[in-house]
């Protein structure tokens, strides 16, 4: 599995070395060592929110969408009480926002039902609100509650892959293989200097190779100076 993604594409990667591994967070760390998520948010809530509402959307347009839906409606009650077609009015900018605006008012109803208002900290109990699957899961018990998880979005997927640092075929085997590949002093933040990293320097198109800090760690063929 670890080398699947690679092998689609027609070449291996050879295995990153424990050492490489700790250098390349430890120059991230050094370059930012308190990274923070992009969405906006005031509470576990608001960020459960801004996380269902991001799924193919950029953190911007959440960004933008949430400002006057977080001033209307900023806890489960109140969020149900605006209702599925004022949460949609809000959000109409964001794409599939019918849907989420469903989503959003089903889990807030489900968060008072099932838990007094209060968002669980319980991947099981979270992945069984609409609209939250493993990632989401993953960004709200990290940011929220400060559990050691790795989301993996199509950025850090890109960047695993790329570098060689955790191939996967899928974005739970890329997530395991960094589970076990991160040491731990660096799992808090290490899927924020991934999904960061990723957006701005390691990017889908026109990788900026030049700026990378682990461009000599890097594994990709096709590196670009």
């Amino acid at each position: 599995m670890a080398n699947a993604a690679a092998a689609a594409h027609g070449r291996t990667v050879s295995v990153w070395s424990d050492e490489e591994v700790f250098d390349a967070f430890s120059r991230f760390e050094a370059q930012d060592p308190e990274p923070k998520g992009e969405l906006n948010h005031s509470d576990a809530f608001t960020l459960l929110v801004a996380v269902v509402l991001s799924a193919q959307a950029t953190d911007t347009g959440v960004n933008k969408a949430t400002t006057g839906l977080f001033a209307a409606a900023s806890t489960p009650a109140a969020m149900l009480a605006l209702g599925e077609d004022e949460v949609a009015r809000h959000i109409r900018t964001l794409g599939l926002y019918r849907g989420k605006a469903k989503n959003v008012v089903e889990l807030s109803r489900l968060l008072l039902e099932r838990h007094s208002g209060v968002v669980p900290q319980d991947r099981a109990a979270l992945e069984a609100l609409p609209g939250v699957g493993r990632k989401t899961a993953n960004v709200v018990l990290n940011i929220a509650f400060g559990v050691p998880t790795i989301a993996v979005d199509t950025h850090l997927f890109r960047v695993a892959n790329r570098t060689g640092l955790a191939p996967g075929a899928t974005p739970l085997a890329v997530e395991e293989g960094l589970e076990a590949r991160i040491p731990d002093r660096f799992k808090l933040h290490a899927h924020h200097w991934l999904i960061l990293h990723g957006r701005y320097i390691c990017k889908a198109q026109r990788p900026e190779c030049s700026r990378c800090i682990i461009a000599d760690l890097c594994r990709w063929p096709e590196k670009r100076f």
